[in-house]
Formats: structure tokens, sequence, C-alpha cells
């Protein structure tokens, strides 16, 4: 008789984005031609940028049509696009949840008033 152990599928929680960031980071020097992470990268980062903004875009459009099954796929274009430009960027899915998690249990009154105080800071 054989192994009739099932590999187990991986976690279907916000670790994937962490093995999502994995993988882009690991086709940062890969072929561009067999690669579409590394031919977009290949275009810089204002094309990333580009096409995080039209993900974006496209993800409300489905959200305002309420079309729920286009808005998953949709934001799952976004957030892989957004985890491109964040290994673009020097950013880790570790910054960003240092971020959120700053973020955690603040209003949007305070998290305004803290980006306005920056803003001030910086000039």
């Amino acid at each position: 008789m054989g192994n009739n152990k099932k590999k187990a599928a991986p976690a279907l929680d916000g670790r994937i984005l962490d093995r999502l960031f994995a993988v882009v980071e690991s086709r940062k020097d890969a072929d561009p031609g067999s690669s579409y992470t590394a031919k977009l990268m290949q275009r810089g980062l204002p094309k990333v940028a580009q096409k995080v903004g039209e993900e974006a875009v496209e993800a409300v459009i489905e959200a305002v049509l309420d079309r729920k099954g286009k808005l998953a796929a949709e934001s799952a274009d976004l957030l892989y696009h957004l985890t491109v430009l964040w290994a673009m960027a020097g950013l880790t899915p570790e910054d960003i949840w240092e971020a959120l998690a700053d973020r955690e249990g603040k209003s949007g009154p305070e998290l305004k008033a803290a980006e306005a105080a920056d803003r001030r800071e910086q000039r």
C-alpha cells in the first residue's frame, strides 16, 4: 500500500501575503521573458505604481457594482501588485504589519492629526 497522506494545503490567512512576497522577491533577478514579476520590475517603480493604481480602480469598480467574485479577483491582483511595489521600494510585509499595528486602536481623527503634525515637521 502507498502513502495515502495528502500534503496539507497552505493556510488561507494573512500568511499568504508573506508567501506571495517571498515569491516576488525570488523573481527579482529572474528572466523577464519567463516571469511577469521580473518583467514588471524591469519596467521600473513608476510603472509598478501605475499598475497598483489601475488595480485599485478596478477593485473599486467591482465593489460599486456589487460583484463580489470579481472584487475578490481584483483585490488579489491589487495585493500582488502592492507586494511588487513594496519589494521595489525596499519594504517588507513586516514593515506594513508594523505600520498597521501602530494604527491599531486609534481613531480616524487621531491618525489624521498625527499625519498633519508629521507634515508640518517635514517643512
